[in-house]
């Protein structure tokens, strides 16, 4: 590993992508605590805290980094972003016009990522809108979080958060293009892990005594270091159907056919399907969390992450978008076209169409599998917290997250290794670290 280090700072490109990032991310940190004019982030502390991790705030908390506790210009993080990303994504599904744009290449998605910016604006407003009144009312309840409540503080806020959310925006596009990694999930991939200590912290402080005893404390941390090598065994897991390729003759030679396979991801989709589903509950959540009406608070209720009906909803969503987002980045019809151009075939499959097919019910099954692997390490977290009564929020979706964007940056810095003619991480004699995203054969 100290070798692979060293290696790293031997490439110059690799060297700068990375202290790139960590830039990006130091700037993200810093402006974490930069509080909007017109707030106390003493009582606003408060209030998020004492909700706890298992409440709707310290959730959002979380994966704002802490933001939401200093109530900072980027209190909205990357989420605007990535409900409005999931919206172009299912519109370009039903308007013909979207998907006409999406099938014309480079030029066409710019305009839809272009569309998708506008999209983040609008949400990134109407949930500033929202967040404004709902601090106001907590000083009208008499927590003072806002020192000079009015139409100017709504109009402050919405304006530092719009832009906020904007400027978060442009930095994980900044760290896609020159960076490592993907921007979007190293900006929730460093909030989260910039609150782990935290968490941690009060986790050990509570074991000590009350309701949560030492071997609780054990249990825990041995179920987390289970987690965490079950979520890096399925994210490298894939089945490998086998691939066989005709002779060819080049001039007067005959070249044997070579044997090949194609490998698909148990899990396609990565993290994405439970970044989806924590953003598309978190914003009506947030809208009747942060709202005066009654009807909207009995339905923030149901949305609280320790209820069952939330549980159950955010379950069928993480299976709904791992078929989705599979469904987006892998064609069969595709993949089955470009081996029978290649002169490939399944053994036992007719080239074509039946190759398109029995290609997506080997991916249908296996992203099953796989859409029920990220629903049960979601789910540990509300188990635990309901079962065990234990202030430990990151057993899942947080632990999800974090390792999966860890997998992908470091097979990222590993291709730039190998591609140089350095070792990996693993070493020489070690395996490849595989990213998550199944290869088309060309």
């Amino acid at each position: 590993m100290a070798g692979s280090i060293r290696n790293i700072t031997k490439v110059p490109e690799l060297r700068r992508r990375i202290l790139f990032t960590l830039g990006i991310l130091a700037v993200y940190r810093l402006g974490v605590f930069i509080t909007i004019p017109g707030i106390n982030r003493v009582e606003m502390q408060h209030v998020v805290t004492k909700g706890g991790s298992g409440s709707f705030l310290g959730m959002f908390d979380m994966f704002s980094g802490g933001a939401l506790q200093q109530f900072s210009i980027f209190t909205l993080g990357i989420m605007p972003y990535v409900t409005s990303s999931i919206v172009m994504q299912l519109l370009t599904v039903v308007v013909p016009k979207l998907d006409q744009l999406n099938k014309e290449g480079e030029q066409g998605r710019k305009k839809i990522n272009q569309l998708t910016r506008y999209g983040t604006i609008l949400v990134a407003a109407v949930q500033a809108w929202f967040a404004a009144s709902y601090v106001e009312s907590l000083s009208r309840g008499g927590a003072e979080v806002v020192t000079d409540p009015g139409m100017a503080f709504h109009l402050v806020t919405v304006l530092t958060m719009t832009t906020g959310t904007a400027v978060i925006m442009w930095m994980g596009e900044l760290i896609t293009d020159n960076g490592i990694g993907n921007g979007s999930s190293m900006i929730i991939f460093a909030g989260i892990v910039a609150h782990m200590p935290d968490a941690i912290t009060q986790f050990l402080a509570g074991g000590g005594g009350g309701n949560v005893g030492g071997l609780t404390v054990v249990f825990m941390i041995l179920l987390v270091v289970g987690t965490i090598a079950a979520i890096c065994y399925f994210e490298r897991s894939q089945r490998r159907i086998p691939v066989q390729y005709t002779k060819r003759q080049v001039g007067r030679k005959m070249y044997s056919g070579a044997q090949s396979f194609l490998p698909l991801k148990i899990n396609v989709s990565g993290v994405i399907p439970p970044i989806f589903a924590s953003s598309i509950l978190m914003f009506p959540a947030q809208i009747a969390n942060m709202a005066n009406a009654g009807w909207l608070q009995e339905f923030s209720s149901v949305l609280h992450p320790a209820d069952w009906r939330y549980n159950a909803i955010f379950t069928i969503l993480v299976v709904f978008f791992a078929f989705f987002y599979t469904a987006v980045v892998f064609n069969p019809v595709d993949v089955a076209d470009n081996l029978k151009k290649s002169g490939g075939f399944i053994p036992g499959i007719r080239p074509g169409k039946n190759t398109a097919q029995y290609i997506e019910r080997v991916l249908s099954r296996i992203t099953f599998a796989g859409a029920l692997y990220l629903s049960v390490v979601c789910m540990i977290p509300a188990l635990l917290q309901k079962y065990l009564s234990v202030p430990f929020s990151f057993g899942g979706t947080g632990l999800l997250i974090v390792v999966g964007v860890a997998l992908d940056t470091v097979q990222q810095i590993e291709s730039h290794l190998i591609t140089r003619h350095y070792e990996g991480f693993a070493g020489p004699k070690g395996p490849r670290i595989r990213g998550r995203v199944a290869s088309r054969p060309r």
